[in-house]
């Protein structure tokens, strides 16, 4: 079938703003909120970020613009789009659909975690007797992850949230709902980051992000750290998988391809500093560790909101809320990359896709894998564990993040012709401005610092000592 009866079947974007905002949306998650922070805590802060920074501009942008162009150019998922290159290539496109299959069944328990941590703020705000109240918040994440019944709960009702707005379609409701969540998001965001940088002690968490310290790239210490810093890159600008790949094919060849891929990596990246921003002062405030995996987000940030009086259970709130905000517009494009796969398969078929059948399908599957990760309860109720790792979080990273993602970037920047992104840049006479910078890094830059990040990922996963 052509790319227009494939537009009428699957949907397109009504405006920019509307896939700015849901693209946003997906590059803005707990990628950012959670994962920078406390990544960028473990990795040397400022060392961290400097090569953050770096890849972002020349790999991270790069992969969005080939991304965004095979999508818009082929007008299908991530399976289809590389088969429409050649058939041989069909297993990176299912590389690009398994993967945020596996995030979404951990991304579901942390957005669960996110709904509880909300609701028990807003219980202590109003005094309603269901909130943290007196206890430690150590003891309190303790008691909740070893609780199978609420873990499980609380990660069904975000996977039921998610697939009902992919239920409604591109426009009617992935466009709709980021249009007001990520707005309402930065505001929030905002809100936490003039109360954290206003705590006293807060200045040596601004010194932690931004004071340089070039300790980390002695020898080859640096590769661990571009190895993090790369795999943080890919798992929040969503590239490597399915979804920039599904989000180019509805939007309009009159949009400037070019101008969008700049703004995607350019919003995520402020985003991801402001989530330090709002965490990292308060950190230091409370004297406590910025080391911590999900502790950080879920103890030692409780801690800060407990500590901050009558005022502590409004922020935890707010900030526990945009959270949740972050979670979810992210979680509905890593549905919607998978689900978009599924309605090609039936357009193939000769079939009408149903995406409210496909899509409640593929949530129910989720909502299996989310389930038995949610009862391992990050490794604390006993569940065997897996390549080495010690829960079934950082087993389905691993797999993820650590591998499938930067291989289907490397991928990527090998098989989609030059020229295709070219030609989708230029369409409508517009200008393609970086195209010099684009030739450069695909060929050279992007392959080289992604194999760079797979073998420092590999070596960190696995403790092969390869690099220092």
């Amino acid at each position: 079938m052509d790319q227009q009866l494939q537009e009428n079947h699957k949907g397109q974007f009504g405006s920019n703003f509307g896939f700015l905002m849901a693209a946003v949306g997906s590059a803005v998650g707990l990628g950012n909120l959670w994962g920078f922070p406390y990544k960028m805590g473990a990795n040397g802060g400022f060392a961290f970020l400097v090569l953050y920074l770096v890849l972002v501009v020349f790999v991270g942008y790069v992969i969005m613009i080939s991304e965004l162009a095979l999508g818009r150019k082929t007008g299908k998922g991530v399976v289809g789009a590389y088969e429409a290159l050649s058939k041989k290539y069909a297993f990176i496109g299912w590389m690009g659909a398994i993967a945020p299959w596996l995030i979404l069944s951990f991304y579901s328990m942390l957005g669960g975690y996110c709904i509880k941590y909300a609701l028990a703020n807003l219980g202590d705000l109003f005094g309603a007797g269901w909130g943290v109240g007196d206890t430690d918040s150590a003891t309190y994440f303790s008691e909740f992850t070893s609780d199978m019944m609420q873990t499980v709960i609380y990660s069904l009702i975000f996977v039921i949230l998610t697939v009902l707005v992919v239920r409604g379609g591109v426009s009617g409701g992935i466009e709709k709902f980021t249009s007001i969540a990520m707005p309402a998001l930065f505001v929030m965001l905002v809100i936490v980051i003039i109360r954290s940088v206003t705590l006293p002690g807060a200045s040596e968490g601004l010194a932690f992000m931004f004071k340089p310290d070039w300790s980390a790239f002695k020898g080859t210490g640096w590769i661990t750290v571009l190895a993090v810093a790369g795999g943080q890159m890919f798992f929040s600008l969503s590239l490597g998988m399915s979804i920039m790949i599904a989000y180019g094919s509805y939007l309009p060849k009159n949009e400037s391809l070019e101008r969008n891929a700049l703004v995607i990596p350019f919003a995520d990246t402020i985003v991801a500093i402001m989530a330090g921003l709002a965490t990292m002062p308060a950190v230091f405030a409370s004297g406590l560790e910025p080391t911590q995996g999900p502790g950080l987000l879920f103890m030692t940030l409780q801690t800060v909101f407990s500590n901050m009086g009558g005022l502590g259970p409004l922020f935890g709130f707010l900030f526990y809320g945009l959270v949740f905000i972050a979670a979810i517009t992210s979680s509905i494009s890593l549905l919607e990359g998978i689900t978009a796969v599924a309605m090609d398969k039936a357009i193939e078929k000769g079939k009408k896709p149903d995406r409210k059948k496909l899509s409640t399908i593929l949530g129910i599957s989720i909502a299996i894998t989310a389930t038995l990760v949610s009862m391992d309860g990050l490794g604390a109720n006993g569940f065997p564990q897996f390549f080495g790792q010690s829960t079934w979080l950082d087993a389905i990273d691993l797999i993820s993040e650590g591998i499938l993602m930067p291989l289907g970037a490397c991928y990527c920047a090998i098989v989609i012709p030059t020229q295709l992104v070219d030609d989708e840049a230029t369409l409508n006479n517009a200008k393609f401005r970086t195209k010099g910078f684009y030739d450069f890094c695909i060929k050279f830059v992007a392959p080289v610092m992604m194999v760079l990040v797979l073998l420092g990922q590999l070596d960190t996963f696995f403790g092969l000592g390869m690099f220092g």
